[in-house]
């Protein structure tokens, strides 16, 4: 299945240190202190970089502006600078489209109720998960307490006011620290049981449940017993301890999650839904890279102050030896601490450090959102090139790590919960479970791929032929095993050219580096020509051309480390932008297109080249699958009506505030009346995207606190540790301010239009709905027979279809998605023998099953 592809004309080259950031911080590492040598490529001091007058860099090498409309606040990744854009729809059908979605906005909201964020705490514990978050006593058989003398424990026969209390910080499922004002309690080396400032794997107690009460053991070693004397200590069996709730615990060091007023849930398990949509968070993003670049992680056992600290080279240098967080950032270096004073991270331009720790995603969940895609990402070349690394760099063997640590990072929450399935991140695997977790106050989770290299279907250009590694047979088990794993949403590409697809590419100095990785991995460059796109935007990534590139420039950039290593690829010198890749889908894409929608796994077409993305739009036309959706604005304008009117779903990239409502309104225009509409976003936090900046404290109408959410929670400013965050002023540095973000949207959207700020939230609290609608298309769900009316049956034809009895889910397969799912009811359109629309009201037992039709 080998392709022809020419070589491009251009033969005049440019030397290139195909590692760029990777290589620097090889070189970083060889050269902590940043002097001589090859050294002599670190980045300019602020101070210089002020007085050239050059602005903060994405590279580190180039100028370069984080809020540059062309990068993460542009419709698309693709834009092509100066050109003539033209409209890919007519004005007439952007006017009725935007007509149609006032009227979406009209119908009637579903019935919420509140549900507890945490379970109700019992005098005494019901089961061994139970006590997660509380203060208790412990008390044995005989009635005596444990009691605490500085870091000493014993066991006397007190009044229980006299007795220790401990907190206990669930680690694990049935695992807890039991906290204290000196620290944790501990089974010391000696056998003995006191006190440590500092947890560790001795401080990590196992909760087992008895007939009396609990008894605790550091598994698997030995249980804690009261010993002659009343003295703590280990033994065999274990003293069971009778637990009762206490006050005066002092609180284990934790974020703060800032929200008053308890989660919102649906009157019914099967009502429409409403909640904020992410569909592009790389939340295990700790793990890729061989799992050393990323700093920080989502969750730790000891909480916190262990899970929010820098990466080892980072802090070995006191910051300045962060070569790839300075590339990225900007900055010439940074405070390494994290936990508890956050300097300078996390920040929307700190692109190394972890941003989705699980009290930052509780508080988003609080804050309103109801579904979160998280994207397993690896990139194995790039992984490859970077010096420091403890997983594999194997695509696939970092995907299926990322997989299982999103259950343990779902079994931990549920542990701070109180118990199995008790957490708000729920990981689902179709749209039926996602609406009942919703309808259930939670966040529904679905695991999604965004890769380099999936399923090991790269491939080496050979004589002019490329040659892929993979065959149809590899890619089918692949699919098979993935969906298993719970993989519900796919890209095919993400950086390289790969068997399956042409890539859009970077830009600029990036886009350099990224095209050498790609010659090391496929054997041949991006094949960019120039292109005139018709609409004067659908073009891939620009890259640099001759003019762009003087000797100077060339030496200062890549002297060094072409003197120093020697065998670096080069880059071609490309024509004239626009760029488009020559390389478009090949037969194993459409195969795995196909496999996708056979699996009902939904398709994402960004970060493909233009070419590659239109050959899979007139097959998801073809195949007539409405499963596809744009996640993060790697897609361009001619393809976004496409989705829309395939029955898609489109969550442009988050960005700063002011640039993501232009692309609000810019959508609004290309929705398509046949499906329900709701919008949402993609933050593509821990994916190296750089997040919304903040407009200022100074801006005339900024956004105010404590403000009230979606559902009428209260928001006031996020604390973490002695860190407090301030949409104003600190815009998007971490997951938990995305609720603050579109109360910053309504704030601008407002200003701009009267109404505005209304509407665009109204639209965001539909995305949740709006994806769930997408994705029960995909499992075969007809649309709705309202809005479709080629799709109403006879009256007849419903009276047969639909009787007593039947599940909410029958329902949906007999007759369709409803135009309305209001609590107890559904609602649909059906025809009369004339023709005459009649509207149809399927009402369901307190079982969820069908009661009654009326019609009329």
């Amino acid at each position: 299945m080998a392709q022809r592809l020419r070589e491009p004309e251009t033969t005049r080259r440019v030397g290139l240190a195909g590692l760029l950031a990777l290589t620097l911080v090889g070189v970083a590492v060889l050269l902590p202190g940043g002097g001589g040598g090859s050294a002599s490529l670190a980045l300019a001091t602020e101070q210089e970089k002020s007085a050239r007058g050059v602005p903060h860099d994405d590279s580190g090498l180039e100028p370069h502006d984080h809020s540059d409309p062309t990068t993460k606040n542009a419709i698309s990744r693709g834009v092509v600078e100066g050109a003539e854009v033209v409209e890919p729809v007519s004005a007439a059908a952007r006017s009725a489209a935007e007509e149609y979605v006032e009227r979406e906005r009209a119908l009637p909201d579903p019935t919420l109720v509140k549900v507890p964020a945490y379970p109700a705490r019992s005098a005494v514990p019901t089961d061994r998960f139970a006590m997660a978050g509380g203060c208790y006593t412990l008390q044995t058989g005989s009635g005596a307490y444990v009691t605490r003398t500085g870091t000493t424990l014993a066991v006397a026969s007190v009044p229980r006011a006299s007795a220790a209390t401990f907190y206990f910080k669930a680690t694990r499922l049935g695992g807890y620290l039991l906290h204290t004002r000196p620290g944790e309690v501990t089974l010391k080396p000696d056998g003995s049981i006191a006190v440590a400032a500092k947890p560790g794997p001795r401080a990590d107690w196992t909760a087992t449940k008895v007939a009396r009460g609990h008894t605790f053991q550091i598994a698997p070693g030995k249980a804690m017993t009261v010993r002659p004397g009343g003295r703590l200590g280990r033994g065999a069996t274990g003293t069971p301890f009778r637990l009762r709730v206490a006050a005066g615990c002092p609180p284990y060091p934790e974020a703060d999650v800032n929200v008053s007023g308890d989660p919102h849930a649906g009157l019914t398990s099967y009502q429409e839904v409403r909640g904020f949509v992410d569909a592009h968070t790389h939340g295990m993003a700790f793990e890729f890279l061989g799992g050393q670049v990323h700093c920080g992680r989502p969750w730790h056992e000891y909480g916190a102050p262990y899970a929010l600290v820098d990466c080892p080279d980072h802090t070995l240098t006191a910051g300045r030896g962060a070569v790839l967080e300075s590339l990225l950032s900007g900055e010439p270096s940074h405070d390494p601490v994290g936990w508890p004073t956050f300097k300078d991270w996390p920040a929307p331009e700190s692109l190394t450090h972890e941003g989705t720790y699980y009290r930052w995603l509780e508080r988003a969940w609080r804050g309103g959102q109801r579904l979160f895609v998280n994207l397993l990402v690896e990139n194995n070349k790039l992984c490859e090139l970077y010096p420091l690394k403890r997983n594999s760099c194997d695509d696939m063997d970092s995907i299926r790590l990322q997989a299982e640590q999103m259950v343990r990072l779902q079994d931990y929450i549920d542990a701070q919960f109180g118990g199995p399935g008790k957490g708000f991140y729920r990981i689902v695997k179709d749209p039926f479970e996602a609406r009942r977790v919703i309808n259930a106050g939670k966040m529904a989770v679905v695991m999604g791929i965004e890769t380099s290299v999936p399923f090991g279907c790269t491939f080496k250009a050979v004589l002019g032929e490329d040659v892929p590694a993979c065959t149809a047979a590899d890619i089918d088990a692949n699919l098979d095993e993935m969906h298993a794993l719970g993989v519900r949403q796919m890209e095919l590409v993400n950086k390289f050219d790969n068997a399956l697809a042409g890539v859009a590419g970077d830009a600029g100095e990036v886009g350099l580096a990224v095209n050498s990785a790609n010659f090391l991995e496929t054997g041949t460059f991006w094949a960019m020509r120039h292109c005139e796109p018709a609409d004067g935007r659908s073009a891939d990534k620009t890259q640099v051309t001759a003019p762009d590139i003087s000797a100077g420039q060339q030496d200062a950039l890549f002297g060094a480390l072409a003197q120093t290593l020697g065998i670096l690829p080069a880059v071609p010198v490309y024509e004239q932008p626009a760029h488009c890749n020559q390389r478009g889908l090949t037969d194993l894409g459409e195969h795995t297109i196909r496999g996708l929608a056979e699996r009902r796994m939904l398709f994402d077409p960004d970060h493909l080249s233009v070419k590659a993305r239109a050959a899979s739009m007139d097959l998801i036309e073809q195949l007539e699958y409405p499963g596809v959706l744009s996640s993060h604005s790697w897609s361009t304008p001619d393809t976004y009506p496409r989705i829309y009117r395939a029955g898609g779903f489109i969550t442009p990239y988050a960005g700063d505030s002011t640039g993501f409502v232009e692309k609000w309104r810019r959508h609004l225009g290309w929705a398509d009346p046949r499906y329900y509409f709701g919008f949402g976003f993609g933050a593509d936090i821990n994916g190296l995207g750089a997040q919304g900046n903040p407009r200022g404290a100074g801006v005339p109408n900024p956004v105010t606190y404590p403000f009230t959410g979606l559902a009428g929670v209260r928001l006031d400013r996020q604390r973490a540790g002695a860190r407090v965050w301030d949409i104003n002023v600190d815009g998007v540095a971490q997951y938990g301010l995305y609720p603050d973000w579109v109360e910053d949207l309504r704030v601008v959207a407002e200003a701009q239009n009267p109404g505005d700020g209304a509407r665009i939230v109204d639209d965001m609290a539909r995305g949740a709905e709006a994806y769930l609608q997408m994705w029960e298309r995909a499992h075969g769900v007809s649309p709705d027979s309202c809005r479709n009316a080629d799709l109403r049956k006879t009256t007849d034809a419903v009276r047969r279809l639909v009787v007593p009895g039947m599940t909410t889910a029958q329902v949906l397969g007999a007759v369709g998605q409803p135009y309305e799912r209001r609590g107890a009811s559904y609602g649909f359109c059906a025809r009369s023998e004339a023709r005459v629309k009649v509207p149809v009201t399927v009402t369901f037992s307190a079982t969820g099953r069908v009661s009654g039709v009326s019609f009329g």
